[in-house]
């Protein structure tokens, strides 16, 4: 394994390139099994996720070719309805597979995808969205199995406790498209990789309605035809750069997301007191010298997004007065709070909140990254500490960020992996 070794202090200057959206690119891949043609997806980012992805559907049948520069094709000529335990366990995206195989082949074979470190994500609104297209679903000995050779077009909500599901909505989109009938979705999730996901369907010849908002109608056709689509840029990975141009520089200048994909988490950052300009796709951060503190709870799209949450309690760690960050997505999902307080960060949960007290500054420590947005604030904290910070299970960021610590050590971070040997033994608790 490989550790992350940063020295804090550096002034961050240049210009850094978001990829494609990871959480476009999976349920994109999952939506070429929907047709027997080949479908050509570019601006792919190289991720673990992605690669493992491409694994999964060969597995299924298809034909995946990685090409080189964000390029990618499949073809999917023949399919298998079964995602086995030993693939999906690895990846709970992987679920997405569900809704293209009902599409494709009105059956499906997927395994439960299990727990999560950042709280329960349950799949029973999957599952109620799949009965009320007249499919059968039972689980079965670990497996989620989908009886859908009777399906029709109906009507499903596919709201729940904490809002809307994304990957619920795009199981159902899936599987709707090639349904017979009409299918009509209330309370759909509304973000931006939704929509990417419903435009490539829907240049491959698919049929719906009200794509953005809460409310989407599909007309099933009979079969769907090959595509050559480019990803949305990932609004995440945009974000995570412009905490750290705030955090770390003034005038760092980001390639990503249009503001029409962050208007949630811009307009936070204005009230910190972070300048951000958006000119011909490039952002530039303008840092200020006095920032505020805020009150900020994450919300389902076009609310503040849960996968900045973490970041932004990096910035707000070293901003003065008192933040409060709310989650409603994932209650759970502050395992990053814990390795932020063993470097200084004045931090306390209370209920579903994280309260933060600003300090001047953290301290270079040893900490262990828990998952993938963890993993980023951890890094955005490490370049902003008095001395070095090393952080381990950095795999977990190469899920969803490609080459995070080239990127950074291009516009001037002092940061670098090496392996898990290099790791001094004293920081691991160990004799020299």
């Amino acid at each position: 394994m490989d550790v992350i070794r940063i020295e804090g202090g550096s002034f961050l200057q240049g210009r850094i390139t978001a990829g494609g959206a990871k959480n476009s690119v999976l349920p994109i891949f999952a939506a070429c099994l929907l047709t027997e043609d080949e479908c050509v997806i570019r601006n792919v980012p190289d991720l673990s996720d992605v690669r493992y992805m491409g694994k999964i559907l060969e597995h299924v049948g298809a034909s995946v070719a990685d090409e080189g520069d964000g390029v990618w094709r499949i073809r999917a000529a023949e399919v298998r309805p079964e995602a086995p335990y030993e693939l999906v366990r690895k990846m709970r995206a992987s679920i997405c597979l569900l809704g293209a195989l009902v599409g494709r082949l009105g059956e499906a074979r997927v395994s439960m995808p299990g727990g999560c470190v950042i709280g329960p994500r349950p799949i029973d609104l999957h599952m109620k969205g799949l009965r009320k297209l007249s499919c059968q679903v039972e689980v079965e000995a670990g497996y989620l199995r989908v009886d859908g050779h009777s399906r029709r077009g109906g009507d499903v909500f596919l709201g729940g406790r904490y809002g809307s599901t994304v990957t619920g909505t795009a199981n159902l989109v899936m599987a709707a498209v090639r349904t017979p009938g009409k299918t009509r979705i209330e309370c759909a999730a509304c973000e931006p990789e939704i929509v990417d996901l419903c435009t490539l369907l829907q240049e491959m010849g698919a049929l719906i309605e009200g794509v953005g908002s809460p409310t989407l109608v599909i007309h099933g056709v009979d079969s769907l035809k090959g595509v050559d689509h480019s990803v949305i840029p990932d609004r995440i990975e945009t974000g995570t750069y412009l905490i750290a141009g705030a955090l770390a520089g003034s005038g760092l200048e980001v390639v990503g997301a249009p503001p029409s994909l962050l208007g949630a988490f811009t307009d936070k950052m204005e009230e910190v007191g972070v300048g951000l300009e958006f000119n011909q796709g490039v952002w530039t951060v303008h840092s200020a010298a006095d920032r505020n503190p805020v009150d900020l709870i994450t919300l389902p799209h076009p609310g503040f997004p849960t996968d900045l949450q973490a970041q932004m309690c990096t910035l707000l760690a070293i901003t003065p007065g008192i933040s409060v960050l709310t989650e409603r997505v994932y209650p759970n999902r502050f395992m990053h709070v814990p390795e932020l307080q063993r470097m200084g960060a004045d931090l306390a949960i209370e209920g579903a909140s994280c309260i933060v007290k600003g300090r001047k500054s953290l301290s270079g420590a040893p900490v262990m990254a828990s998952d993938l947005r963890a993993s980023a604030a951890l890094v955005l904290a490490g370049l902003v500490a008095t001395g070095e910070t090393w952080i381990q299970r950095v795999y977990h960021l190469d899920r969803g960020y490609q080459c995070m610590d080239a990127k950074l050590r291009a516009v001037g971070a002092r940061i670098e992996r090496l392996p898990d040997s290099e790791m001094p033994k004293h920081l691991l608790g160990e004799d020299n």
